[in-house]
């Protein structure tokens, strides 16, 4: 029986059938879905969720900025080309540089699952390119619970959390919060941020003073507050506030940092299901979020090596210190309604967003001074139309949707053209259930995402156009196939994909802009598990992409594309010696960095395998406690490219960009008090 229990874990995790079931979640999802479960629980270390999504996901790689709110990379996709939503809300950070993505805006803490899903198989969400990630936060229970946690590690980390759930019949309501804050990093030859800066010989123009080197790289505080309310047994209103606030967030390897990075996300969601005969589930939502970003070099020696300034008690005073300050707000509202016909399930509905962006740039003691605005109040309005229809055959399953979009792009800067894009996108998906144990699938789509702000009008401090006003929206028409396997004691799923992208958004360091090419991605992935006895059970999951430009120009001369990551293989050994005692060993590798784009900055990265330790240990009923060591060797390695379409450090010496390396060796435990 407990054999069975692991397997059916197992599976979960790494197989994702179409029913998946893990503890108090339930998710209907197709069989190509990744569901990584148990967020707030597994991944105490920190709260973020991109290294998170990274250790246990071989589909997933980590854009490395610094100790905190670090970026993911899907199938050698990032950015918008990737949608993500946070409890079904759209959440964009303001930064032009990644400093704040959206999976910074939700922690570790809050999440109690994720769905990763690959390809162009969504058409209720815009812009999902070339796949999704779908968090789902923790929700209120009736029964009044809670539990406290005190975080410590390496390097000064401290983290305190709490949440407390509780209610009546009709009401449930959740609130948790949190504190966290950390010092810079080691890397494995012992060298924090600053000692980083000066083995890459960063110039002394842009490092830190002596006054701001022993800073510590982030504090973070959280909140969010949930209330689900039953109006009647067939109709719920579900209402949540989160927010986020970053203080002094270090980003050694780019030219600013952030002065704070403070976010609100507000959702609203009504469900009533049952209503009519063509009425299965209704669903309206609509949410709002909002991020206001200041990056400043005001920590820095000087802005560049030209800057007239004194030294006084440690701190340059200089005129040179400038502030880069963004805001963004995402609006948005969803209604859909699902109905069973015969053999098909049918979903249609309307999908409302706007995006404002606005950026200015000032300096320090000089506010007055007048500068071009960095993206001059541009909204992105989009009106989108869906259908889909599950269609259930015997042996097979087929899912076909469809979805039209018209979106306006405006701005202020009357010397930047506005836009508008109209494209219809769809799939068809198929499932073939052989036999009980073997499940073939495959599916063909097509999707789209259109340019934001940054890449049509954004313009540098020193007037600078960066944005291409005339860019076209990206299409990608992908083919995916796999298959997946279960055995007494195994499981054993694969799948391959390949990917036609027109008009892909790329930036051309020889012509310092954004600019279309045509581009192909493909790649494949395997993933299982293997149960040896009742205690002792493995998982792993390996990745491989590879990408080129079709399109070989004078500004795009390296035909390999940006920013896809190496073969990358995750494998984990589980012993839970009984129900109070559970030890796990993985190993992260990748790969050699050896197909990159030289042209616009990337490098070779070398490859690299880390150890990870963790033991948690349960005192009864109240009290959990947790040990781990994350890098055992303590391996100096990075996994971030250097692609410059961010705007990052060139050394002194070889004038390549300077590479960030991982955390050195990191020690952590955890102490959590249920009740």
């Amino acid at each position: 029986m407990k054999k069975g229990i692991y397997l059916s874990l197992a599976c979960s995790l790494w197989m994702n059938a179409a029913e998946v079931e893990l503890e108090t979640i339930n998710v209907a999802t197709k069989v190509d879905t990744e569901v990584v479960k148990d967020v707030s629980g597994e991944d105490i270390k920190s709260a973020d969720l991109a290294e998170a999504l990274f250790k246990q996901s071989a589909s997933v790689s980590l854009g490395r900025r610094s100790g905190i709110a670090n970026d993911i990379i899907l199938r050698g996709q990032k950015k918008d080309n990737i949608n993500i939503t946070i409890d079904g809300a759209k959440v964009y950070g303001a930064c032009p540089n990644r400093m704040d993505p959206p999976v910074s805006h939700i922690l570790t803490n809050n999440v109690d699952y994720i769905e990763i899903n690959e390809g162009p198989f969504n058409v209720e969400d815009f812009g999902s390119l070339s796949g999704d990630v779908k968090i789902h936060t923790i929700k209120p229970e009736e029964a009044f619970a809670g539990e406290l946690n005190l975080g410590l590690g390496s390097w000064g980390y401290q983290k305190g959390a709490f949440a407390l759930s509780g209610g009546t019949g009709k009401v449930r309501v959740l609130l948790s919060g949190s504190t966290e804050t950390s010092e810079q990093y080691e890397d494995g030859e012992g060298n924090d941020f600053v000692e980083q800066m000066e083995e890459a010989s960063i110039p002394m123009g842009t490092r830190y003073q002596p006054a701001y080197q022993d800073m510590d790289a982030y504090t973070k505080k959280t909140f969010m507050a949930k209330l689900f309310w039953d109006i009647a047994d067939n109709q719920e209103l579900r209402l949540s506030y989160t927010a986020n606030r970053s203080n002094d967030v270090l980003y050694p390897s780019s030219k600013m940092d952030a002065l704070y990075d403070d976010s609100d996300i507000y959702n609203a969601e009504y469900i009533a299901k049952d209503l009519s005969k063509y009425s299965k589930e209704l669903n309206l939502q609509v949410y709002q979020s909002e991020v206001d970003h200041p990056m400043t070099t005001r920590y820095r020696v000087m802005a560049d090596s030209n800057a007239s300034a004194s030294m006084k008690d440690g701190i340059w005073d200089s005129n040179k210190a400038m502030t880069s300050h963004l805001t963004t707000k995402m609006q948005g509202a969803k209604l859909k309604n699902s109905f069973d016909m015969d053999n098909h399930t049918i979903t249609a509905g309307l999908d409302y967003s706007k995006r404002n962006w606005d950026g200015r740039y000032y300096m320090d003691n000089n506010p007055m001074m007048t500068f071009p605005k960095s993206i001059d109040d541009a909204d992105t309005k989009n009106m989108g139309v869906f259908i889909k229809d599950k269609i259930a055959l015997d042996k097979f399953e087929v899912d076909m949707a469809l979805r039209y979009d018209d979106t306006e792009i405006t701005n202020n800067n009357t010397a930047q053209q506005d836009n508008s894009y109209n494209e219809l996108t769809g799939y068809i998906f198929g499932t073939y259930q052989a036999n009980e144990s073997t499940k073939y699938f495959a599916g063909v789509g097509r999707s789209s995402r259109v340019p934001d702000a940054r890449e049509l009008y954004f313009i540098s401090s020193k007037g600078k156009v960066i944005g291409t006003d005339n860019l076209q929206n990206t299409v990608n028409d992908e083919f995916d196939i796999g298959a997946e396997k279960q055995y007494e004691n195994a499981t054993v799923k694969i799948k391959a994909f390949y990917s036609r992208l027109d008009n892909f958004i790329a930036y051309s360091d020889i012509s310092k802009s954004f600019e279309n090419l045509d581009a192909t991605i493909y790649g494949f992935e395997l993933s299982g598990s293997y149960i040896a006895t009742d205690a002792l059970y493995f998982d792993y999951g390996m990745a491989y992409q590879r990408g080129k430009k079709e399109d070989v120009t004078t500004t795009q001369p390296d035909s390999d594309m940006p920013e896809i990551p190496p073969f990358k293989f995750n494998a984990a050994v589980n012993y839970d010696y009984d129900d109070t005692l559970k030890l796990k060993a993985e190993v992260i590798a990748s790969d050699t960095w050896s197909d990159y784009d030289f042209d616009n900055g990337e490098q070779e990265l070398d490859a690299y395998a880390v150890v990870n330790l963790k033991g948690t240990k349960e005192f009864g009923k109240n009290f959990e406690l947790t040990v781990g060591v994350d890098n055992v060797l303590d391996k100096t390695y990075a996994v971030s490219n250097t692609y410059k379409d961010l705007t990052l450090l060139s050394t002194g010496t070889t004038g390549d960009v300077m590479l960030l390396n991982e955390p050195g060796r990191y020690f952590y435990t955890n102490i959590k008090y249920k009740f």
